[in-house]
Formats: structure tokens, sequence, C-alpha cells
């Protein structure tokens, strides 16, 4: 009966050391966390459509819903006929100087057969000096209405570019009035529903990526030499009386200034009261969740 005694007692003591030991393998500790993002509306109007739920995984192709965008498309139309009814005050430039052009050319050969005539002797110089000054005159002619059309071209030109600028806009303000979610992850809150208004900046869900979720854990002065940006470590997960899981890290952040020892993150040094942040990113096997606790082995 005594030897039993003994045993259990062995045993206890055993596994108070394990305990005690167990404790102390660990080099820091902290939550997990994810990175989230509260997506608002971006346009105003009444929420006509939104599928969407807590819990429900999306990704940036796909559309949760839309805001009304009756009066924008309504606008755009208008716009699209009155750019119609713009572009067809153009002028066919070629078409509209065709005549000067012939009338020069035919005065240039009257030149030709005169400049002739008059080395016979069979014409005098004041018929081919009326010829060249009337030809300099069409050229002047032609110069002028050419300038003047391609301004009134170019005026046409940049009013229907600023009504296509408007047309843009509205198609803008159309795709934002699309609900989609930036990232891919998991809906975490819902804060409105089908049928509300909507205005600028109003939250309308948040979303968290948990599939590439982070370890924030604290370490001491002493062991910032023992850690790097780019540094594998050995991160376990606690699962409470299921135990720990191990996962694989990144060291991806070290703070540059240190901090008071959070009062729910134990370190190594229970004595250090200044610790560093440090962020280690973890492939998320399903089984992370957001706030669950921790804890870093560097070595």
């Amino acid at each position: 009966m005594k030897t039993i005694k003994n045993v259990f007692f062995i045993g206890f003591i055993l596994l108070m050391v394990s305990c005690a030991n167990r404790n102390g393998d660990y080099d820091a500790s902290g939550v997990f966390e994810a990175t989230e993002v509260i997506v608002s509306a971006e346009a105003n109007g009444k929420i006509m459509q939104f599928n969407l739920e807590e819990g429900q995984e999306v990704s940036p192709e796909n559309i949760l819903g839309y805001i009304d965008t009756t009066q924008l498309y309504l606008k755009k139309i208008q716009l699209l006929t009155n750019v119609k009814a713009v572009k067809s005050r153009q002028t066919n430039v070629p078409q509209q100087i065709a005549a000067i052009k012939q009338q020069i050319a035919t005065q240039k050969n009257e030149q030709k057969r005169f400049e002739s005539l008059v080395k016979a002797n069979a014409a005098n110089q004041k018929q081919l000096d009326d010829i060249s000054a009337q030809i300099l005159y069409l050229e002047r002619q032609l110069s002028a209405q050419t300038e003047v059309l391609e301004n009134s071209n170019r005026g046409v030109s940049e009013e229907s570019s600023s009504i296509d600028i408007q047309v843009a806009q509205l198609e803008d303000q159309i795709q934002k009035s699309k609900i989609t979610s930036p990232i891919q992850g998991m809906v975490l809150t819902k804060y409105a529903e089908q049928g509300e208004l909507a205005t600028q900046g109003k939250a309308l869900f948040k979303v968290a990526d948990m599939n590439n979720m982070f370890l924030r854990a604290y370490i001491t002065a002493s062991q910032l030499t023992q850690v790097k940006i780019g540094q594998e470590v050995r991160v376990f997960a606690d699962f409470g009386e299921s135990g720990a899981k191990e996962y694989t890290g990144t060291i991806t952040w070290i703070s540059d200034k240190s901090e008071f020892t959070p009062k729910t993150i134990q370190t190594r040094d229970e004595r250090a009261n200044l610790v560093y942040a440090v962020k280690i990113a973890i492939k998320n096997d399903g089984y992370l969740k957001k706030g669950m606790y921790g804890e870093l082995k560097l070595q």
C-alpha cells in the first residue's frame, strides 16, 4: 500500500514538473489575428439587393448586391444622346474645300497656258498677272476656310470629349454601386440590409482574410537579436483540452518601438516591463480562429 502511494506521489511530481517545463518551453505568446476590412458604400441610394450572410465566404469576383442606379442610367442615356447631337455638327473639311481647290487647279492650268501665249506674244502680261493674282487670292481663301472649319471641328471635338468624360464618370458611379468585397475572406459582421438607404461611407459589412492569419506576439529586448524579417519559426496554437497544434510561421514585422507588456500576454521573462511586438504570418488550415491564444518558439 505504501509502495502504491509512493508511485502516485512520484507520478504527481513528474506531472507538475512536466507542466512547468511546458510553460517554459515557449519564447513568447500572443493572439491570432486576421486582416479585417470594413466595406463601405461608395454610392448613394436604396440597397436593391444584398445577398450576404455572416460567416459567408466571399471573393472580389462575387457581386454581393447593388445600390439603385436608375437615375444614373437615365442620365447616362441623356448624355449619350447629347454626344450624337454634338458630333453631327462636325464638318467634312475635305468636302467643304474641294470646290476652292478645283478653282485653284483650273487657274493654274490657265496660268501655264497664258505663260506660253505671252512667250509667243499671243497674249499680254497683264492677263497673266491677273491669273496669278486670282490664284493667290484663292489660296488665301482656302487657307482661311480650312482654318475656320478645323477650329469649328476642334470645338465640337472638345465638347464631345467633355460629355464623354461625364459619361465615364457616370459609368464609374454605376460600377461603384455594385457591392463587392475587396479581399477574399469570411464575412464577420453585416451592418446593413436590403431595402435600407445607403450613403457614401456607410459601413455595409466587415470581412476578414481567414486563410492568411498572423500571430501577434511579444518578445523581450534580449530576444531581439534572435529574430529577423523572413525568419521561419514554430507556432503553437492553444486548443485548450485538445492540446496544442504546431504550425510553421514566418516573421513579417518587428516593431521598432517598445511597449508595456499587454495584460493578456505572458512573456518568457516575466520581470521585463517593456516588450516588442512581432507578427508571424501563418497559413490557416481551417482550425485557427481569431482571438485564439498561440505561443512562439524561435529555435
